[in-house]
């Protein structure tokens, strides 16, 4: 398993104030994400970047109560990391252990014994 990229993600009720915020800070737009989660909820994703080279993820979902911060890790291989994970104690934060799919990602919330969570992410490049 290779990681690919590694950045904060905050996942929040309201992204458009903390995307302003990065704006502000000299971040920029660079891709969204919509889509629904098994449990119904919309998830809209905003990754951004600044003239550094950093990122960071923002993303709105309706069933979120406040907010909460990540890492967001993307990896080659999905399946390798997500049992390299479960072996170190991580559970998904997802019932029935599902995972988020669409044509562009596949994603789970792996939360660690002590609290902390990764968004474990595989960017799939072969897609419409």
């Amino acid at each position: 398993m290779k990681i690919t990229s590694f950045n904060p993600l905050i996942v929040t009720k309201d992204a458009e104030a903390l995307i302003t915020l990065f704006e502000e800070l000299g971040f920029e737009r660079k891709h969204k994400l919509v889509g629904t989660l098994q449990n119904g909820a919309n998830l809209t994703s905003v990754r951004m970047k600044d003239a550094n080279g950093f990122h960071v993820d923002i993303a709105e979902t309706s069933d979120n109560t406040k907010d909460i911060s990540l890492i967001r890790m993307n990896v080659d291989n999905f399946d390798e990391a997500y049992e390299m994970l479960k072996a170190k104690g991580f559970h998904n934060a997802r019932p029935d252990e599902d995972t988020f799919d669409t044509k562009s990602n596949r994603s789970a919330m792996m939360i660690s014994p002590t609290g902390f969570a990764f968004d474990l992410c595989q960017h799939i490049k072969d897609h419409d």
